[in-house]
């Protein structure tokens, strides 16, 4: 006869874990494996729960996805709406705002975006999620330079250079030194929005990301 002792802690105590510890397994999963690699039963490994547990959460494998598209959409294309509406005294400021969100994992994770794209390649459903997030964060982008007195064309030619350097940099999993990263910043500001960025505005930017200048190799 069992008791206790012999049963694993999670099925002795009843404890199944949450939504939100299931959806962050899958999440791994989805960026180390592709969506292939989010199965209930290796999750469930994984967290050290039975499998059962899952089904408290989730009525099975696809509501589990549906939710991790929805938590990357309010996660990722959430932050391209929430920087570019963000108050700024300069067009200037405002770009950094936004290019904060390309620095800061916190806000936005590029390999969720980057294993998003990926599992499009499977799924048609997808594939529309994508193009209507990357719309989103495109109009995001627009709608910040024409706050600024941009009209509507160069507006439209700079959110997309903003957005697809940006996109560019997931697709090519970019790797680069921080302090390298960071001394492009101003000219990546110039180059966006034809204005440079003021010290004051920079020192901002460096304390909100937490980065001192002049730590690490930058450019000669």
């Amino acid at each position: 006869m069992n008791t206790t002792d012999d049963i694993e802690p999670d099925k002795a105590t009843g404890w199944r874990g949450s939504a939100a510890l299931w959806l962050e397994a899958a999440k791994a999963a989805l960026i180390e494996g592709g969506v292939e690699a989010v199965k209930i039963q290796p999750l469930a490994a994984h967290l050290e729960l039975s499998r059962t547990s899952f089904y408290w959460f989730f009525k099975d494998r696809n509501a589990l996805l549906d939710a991790l598209l929805e938590d990357w959409e309010t996660k990722n294309t959430g932050a391209f709406e929430t920087a570019c509406a963000a108050y700024a005294d300069t067009v200037a400021e405002a770009m950094l705002n936004l290019i904060t969100v390309f620095h800061d994992e916190a806000l936005f994770e590029p390999r969720l975006d980057f294993a998003v794209r990926g599992w499009a390649h499977r799924s048609e459903a997808v594939t529309a999620r994508i193009n209507a997030a990357d719309e989103t964060r495109l109009a995001a982008i627009h709608a910040l330079f024409t706050r600024f007195g941009f009209d509507a064309e160069d507006a439209d030619v700079r959110a997309r250079t903003v957005y697809l350097v940006q996109i560019g940099y997931i697709a090519m999993q970019v790797e680069e030194d921080r302090a390298l990263r960071m001394a492009r910043v101003p000219g990546y500001v110039r180059t966006y929005c034809g204005r440079d960025p003021t010290p004051s505005e920079m020192a901002r930017f460096h304390a909100r990301l937490a980065f001192q200048p002049g730590a690490g190799r930058a450019p000669r």
